[in-house]
């Protein structure tokens, strides 16, 4: 079981940056992989960035250069740093693990990028 919680969310300027946590409630060391997915009004809920236990990182292309996802162990953290943020980064974005073969999802937390 894990529990997630978001933080860092908000209203950001477009070319503004902000910094997502991720803080779960156990040790992220042996989980499979850690995610952050996103969903905009209207669309599907997609994926934006993943850490694999084995620290292969993946981004989808619309945020490539200018997100980064990393992980801090010791403070079983999972962070997204977001720059250059644009107006169609808007969203609810949501944490996500997988472990043992279960999936977790946190409540999730709005980010929003005015023009």
């Amino acid at each position: 079981q894990v529990q997630l919680v978001e933080s860092g969310g908000g209203v950001v300027q477009a070319g503004g940056s902000l910094r997502l946590a991720c803080a779960a409630s156990r040790s992220i060391i042996s989980i499979n992989v850690m995610a952050w997915h996103r969903q905009a009004p209207g669309k599907e809920r997609e994926l934006v960035a993943l850490f694999t236990r084995g620290g292969s990182t993946t981004y989808t292309d619309s945020v490539k250069g200018r997100f980064t996802i990393s992980r801090d162990v010791a403070k079983n953290t999972v962070k997204l740093q977001m720059n250059s943020l644009k107006p169609e980064d808007t969203a609810v974005y949501y944490c996500y693990a997988n472990s043992g073969g279960l999936t977790y999802w946190g409540q999730g937390i709005q980010v929003t990028v005015s023009p």
